[in-house]
Order: structure tokens, then C-alpha cells, then sequence
């Protein structure tokens, strides 16, 4: 499992992530992702701990707590949602002539 790090600042790097989690055991993964346009840091991320135990103890200790000028939300991260190639909306198209 990982931990979602959100309200992270956008001068964050994955070196500063990973200094702070190591606080609370073995870092396996830190990533943030970035804008595809820009290149800038999204404002969130995730780490990956070596057990259960060190997500947990992290997620208690970090969760609401102020860094770099922002106030963290850490929690346990979802599994990320499967999303269609044409996003929402109606899947029929735009053809007003099927609906009569």
C-alpha cells in the first residue's frame, strides 16, 4: 500500500519526502507527479513504506502537520479509479437522432 501526501508545497522535491517519511522507517518509492504542461509539482504524493507499521506511525505523526509553510493531509492512498479513454459524460455521442 502508499501513502497520499497532499498541500505539499510546489518547491517540494523527492528528496525533501523522503527525508521527512524516513523519520518513521524505510522508504521504498517516493513520487510526485507533475503538470505535463508546465512541469511543475501538482501539489500532492506518495510514498511507499517497507511495512504497514511505519505507513501507520507516519500517517499519525504527519497527518495535519505544518511543513514547508503548508499543513499536510496524509492518509492511506486509494486505489486509483480505471477512467475511459473519452472521459465522463454520455458514451452514445452526440447523435440527437438515437434519442427519438
Amino acid at each position: 500500500m502508499s501513502i497520499y501526501v497532499g498541500n505539499l508545497s510546489y518547491d517540494v522535491t523527492e528528496e525533501n519526502l523522503n527525508a521527512v517519511f524516513a523519520e518513521y522507517g524505510t522508504v521504498r518509492r517516493v513520487q510526485i507527479p507533475t503538470d505535463r504542461e508546465t512541469g511543475r509539482v501538482r501539489g500532492f504524493g506518495f510514498v511507499e513504506m517497507s511495512s504497514d507499521t511505519e505507513e501507520e506511525a507516519a500517517i499519525e505523526a504527519l497527518d495535519g502537520a505544518e511543513w514547508m509553510g503548508r499543513d499536510l493531509k496524509v492518509n492511506k492512498a486509494r486505489p486509483r479509479e480505471e477512467r475511459g479513454s473519452f472521459g465522463g459524460g454520455n458514451r452514445r455521442g452526440n447523435n440527437f437522432r438515437n434519442r427519438y
